[in-house]
């Protein structure tokens, strides 16, 4: 089979993603992070095309015989190739930083010590430690194995798990596939079992990274954000083109006495108005918001493996949570005890001797759990049977494991079967769901129903309740299944685990989001529904279990999808139903998970989000985001987060909409009047300088508007430049421009020369680009309220443009380079005055519409 083919359908990324993850050093959640070196990056800018306008306007100045002119304008070039130099880095800094955070991650024993790193870390004689759920991080040889079984259909097409087992130290390094084999393979799953391995390849040594290395110059599909930006800048540029070659032909004829030097001042303002027309800046904001924003989400505990997903979490109407570990703390500890008849609650900080009675339970419970267990339950168990059987006989340190009968679907229950070191017969112990352990056990109706009533006891405690049962086995050959043991019910076991205490707040923050919540768990209903109350989810009354689910059509199920935010006693590949019932009600689905098992529903969602802390690599193989805390309240942080880069990203696509219209069109107006070129390439480049950080650093870096979360969530095919931001963005810059053709026409009335002119003009740009900037920092506030929001790159911005240009007005060299003449206080105060004038219209509109609907225009 295609090995391309295996790698798309089982990861399910496209080939170049597959390709650029594979290529690298080893398997990497990040596409594309790498550094670009600083003579790749010099080739990308020397090839952009205000780089060459600069450059094409540079040479011609010096045909007009103006050194000085062209000097200027060839120096501007350095300082653009330093700004996009320190954007790059920028960007790039924070997708590494990202990189570094979202690896696969790996536990290794170094030095004797266990120790959790990124996967692409891992190097040749590591011993790398393998367990259900974890991708394998690098070829590798087993030293230990016990009961593995590895899922590598992603090298070899076969869907059947294979065996492993130790290797003798002879065994040669042979191709993937077949049972029996000691070596585990870079990017393959652990379907079962544990073991150790000692690695022997990494990166594009390995098996996977051949493939990989063979698949580098495939192509990438462009996320749906960047395809409507490029589009953008397609339109633009393609319009500007348009009216540039416009203006070359009519400056040429009007100006065809001069011969050869008015056709090159022709081509001169034909430049100039391309300079200021072409939108560059728009796909370096796009980089830059998107880039900064996932590592911005990342501080805040998610993890971006799709920069698309950053934005598009802003769009989530319903968020389906697991229970355990994200609404609580996954902090397990046994509350109560029921055997004999008789419900013990377990003192929490106490001393006191655990009644005989309850020995024999605690005693199975532990055996039923791992020696060294990750989860809490086991750890809740383990440490109950420390503290209170450690000076008993009931802790067997000795005892060696033989097999363990893991989950299923079919039975949630786990048997593991042990043998002392003097005993002819094998002891049987379990653990699991009390009506799997009662199944297994054989139970009657009546002894159900007891166990029943028991459990909804525990259960309205807001306990998660197991059941554990024993059995002896005295033949020599185990049957394949656990049923076939006779097991004796022991009893139940209660643990209580925390509701978080961020979590009422952060759910009543959703609601007001207008996001639903609703909380998928495996425990019984009267637990869900006792956390539920606590926490606050609404409404709560309505719960659909796992069995119910599974007897209901796909009609029923859409029936019921709108009201019930409650299921419990569900599996894992019952979430994948869920997902597509709310999908097919027309919501925007974030899921949570953590185990393989939820992979399905994580990648059917629209956004899925992968647990971190507890998390199998699988699980974060399919997300999108990679919660680190496991906390409920970073999700609907990071929601906060996505509506924020989504609004500052529509700001800055406002802004430069609006600032090019008045540049442009000071540009083109006076020369179809008849009039010499008012802006030169230099001036357009000094207005770029101030247009780029002010776009991709000051709007980036505002704050949230404070009624984000008081909004219903934007669709989700909702285009980031709508109809009415587009018409506002142009009606701000056209009345910035009749602005400046109202000073324009002033200073020609009062018969003012051209080089008076151009500095009333360019003066009150420069300040009405200030304004726009304040004006557009917030749709719903008004400058003098967002100045108190404090915004770090905006002083810097303003400062620098004032500190520029005062030193271009008033200093002989530059104002003599820049064609300019010295403003008086008089002509200033004009300036500042119709720069002012020139948004107060669109205060106004703020104010006006707060007072009406009290929500924010576009």
């Amino acid at each position: 089979m295609n090995p391309s083919f295996n790698i798309t359908a089982q990861t399910g990324l496209t080939e170049s993603e597959a390709a650029r993850r594979l290529a690298h050093d080893g398997p990497n959640e990040l596409p594309s992070s790498k550094p670009r070196g600083a003579w790749h990056l010099l080739s990308e800018i020397v090839t952009e095309p205000m780089f060459l306008l600069l450059v094409a306007c540079g040479v011609l100045y010096l045909i007009l015989g103006e050194p000085k002119d062209a000097s200027l304008l060839l120096g501007f070039v350095f300082v653009c190739i330093g700004i996009t130099f320190y954007q790059e880095r920028k960007t790039q800094r924070a997708l590494e930083a990202l990189r570094d955070l979202s690896s696969p991650r790996a536990l290794v024993i170094r030095d004797g010590l266990r120790r959790r790193i990124a996967g692409r870390e891992v190097v040749c004689d590591d011993l790398i430690m393998l367990s259900e759920g974890d991708r394998v991080p690098a070829d590798a040889a087993l030293v230990y194995a016990i009961n593995l079984s590895v899922d590598e259909s992603l090298l070899t097409g076969e869907a059947v798990p294979v065996r492993k087992i130790e290797w003798d130290g002879a065994t040669q390094h042979t191709r993937p596939g077949g049972d029996d084999m000691p070596f585990v393979y870079s990017g393959t799953l652990i379907v079962q079992g544990q073991g150790i391995g000692r690695v022997f390849a990494t990166g594009i040594k390995t098996e996977l990274g051949k493939i990989g290395k063979a698949l580098q110059g495939a192509a990438t599909e462009e996320p749906l954000l960047k395809r409507e930006t490029n589009r953008i800048v397609r339109i633009v540029s393609l319009v500007g083109l348009a009216v540039c070659s416009v203006l070359v032909v009519v400056y040429g004829v009007l100006n065809e006495a001069q011969g050869l030097r008015g056709w090159i001042n022709a081509v001169l303002a034909g430049l100039t108005l391309a300079m200021a027309t072409l939108p560059e800046e728009i796909p370096v904001v796009l980089t830059i918001f998107l880039a900064l924003g996932a590592w911005r989400m990342a501080r805040k505990n998610v993890l971006a493996r799709s920069i698309p997903a950053v934005e598009t979490l802003g769009a989530a109407t319903v968020l389906c949570v697991d229970k355990t570990g994200t609404l609580t703390l996954n902090e397990m500890a046994v509350s109560a005890l029921f055997a004999g008849g008789e419900l013990y609650d377990v003192p929490s900080h106490s001393s006191a001797a655990l009644p005989e009675q309850f020995h024999r339970l605690v005693e199975y419970s532990v055996l039923a759990s791992q020696r060294d267990p990750f989860d809490p339950m086991e750890k809740a168990l383990n440490r109950l049977g420390e503290f209170k059987l450690s000076d008993t006989e009931h802790l067997h340190s000795d005892w060696t494991l033989v097999r363990e009968y893991p989950l299923s679907r079919k039975l949630l229950a786990l048997s593991r079967v042990w043998k002392s070191p003097d005993g002819s017969q094998y002891t049987i112990a379990a653990k699991g769901a009390p009506e799997a352990v009662a199944d297994l056990c054989h139970a009657d109706d009546a002894q159900r129903k007891a166990i029943d009533a028991d459990v909804r006891l525990m259960a309205q405690k807001g306990l998660r309740v197991l059941g554990v049962a024993s059995s002896v086995f005295t033949m020599e050959n185990l049957p394949v299944e656990q049923h076939d043991f006779v097991f004796k019910f022991i009893g139940l076991v209660g643990l209580a685990d925390p509701v978080r205490p961020t979590v009422a707040q952060a759910l009543r923050e959703a609601y007001s989001a207008g996001i639903r919540v609703i909380m998928i768990t495996g425990d019984y209903p009267e637990t869900a529904r006792n956390i539920a109350q606590q926490i606050g989810l609404e409404p709560c009354n309505q719960v659909i279990t796992g069995a119910e689910l599974d007897a209901m059509d796909d009609a029923a199920l859409a029936g019921r999808i709108g009201t019930v935010n409650v299921f419990a006693r569900t599996v894992p590949e019952q979430k994948l139903r869920i997902v597509e019932a709310l999908k097919h009600a027309g919501e925007i689905v974030a899921m949570t998970g953590d185990g393989v098992n939820d992979a399905p529903a994580l990648k059917s969602a629209h956004i899925g989000i992968a647990m971190g802390a507890r998390g199998t690599d699988v699980a974060r193989e399919a997300a999108e985001l990679v919660l680190v805390d496991d906390d409920f309240s970073s999700i609907v942080a990071a929601i906060r987060m996505g509506r924020r880069i989504f609004d500052n990203l529509r700001k800055a696509m406002a802004y430069i909409f609006a600032i090019h219209v008045p540049i442009a069109g000071m540009s083109l107006l006076p020369v179809l009047l008849g009039q010499p070129p008012l802006l030169l390439p230099v001036h357009i480049v000094f207005l770029e300088l101030l247009i780029d950080p002010a776009c991709s650093v000051v709007f980036e870096m505002e704050a949230e508007e404070k009624d984000i979360m008081q909004r219903p969530p934007r669709r989700k095919e909702e285009p980031l430049c709508t109809r009415r931001l587009v018409l506002v963005s142009l009606l701000q810059g056209l009345i910035v421009l009749a602005t400046l053709v109202v000073v324009y026409t002033a200073t020609l009335w009062l018969s003012r020369d051209q080089d008076e002119t151009r500095t009333l003009v360019f003066t009150t740009l420069i300040v009405a680009n200030l304004c726009l900037i304040l004006t557009n920092r917030s749709w719903v506030g008004t400058i003098a309220s967002s100045l108190r929001s404090k915004n770090a790159a905006l002083g810097m911005v303003l400062a620098g443009a004032v500190l520029f240009l005062g030193l271009i007005l008033y200093v002989p060299c530059l104002k003599q380079l820049f064609k300019l003449s010295t403003l008086h206080l008089v002509d200033l105060a004009i300036c500042l005055g119709s720069a002012v004038v020139s948004i107060l219209w669109f205060e106004a509109f703020k104010l006006v519409h707060r007072l009406r609907k009290g929500t924010a225009p576009g």
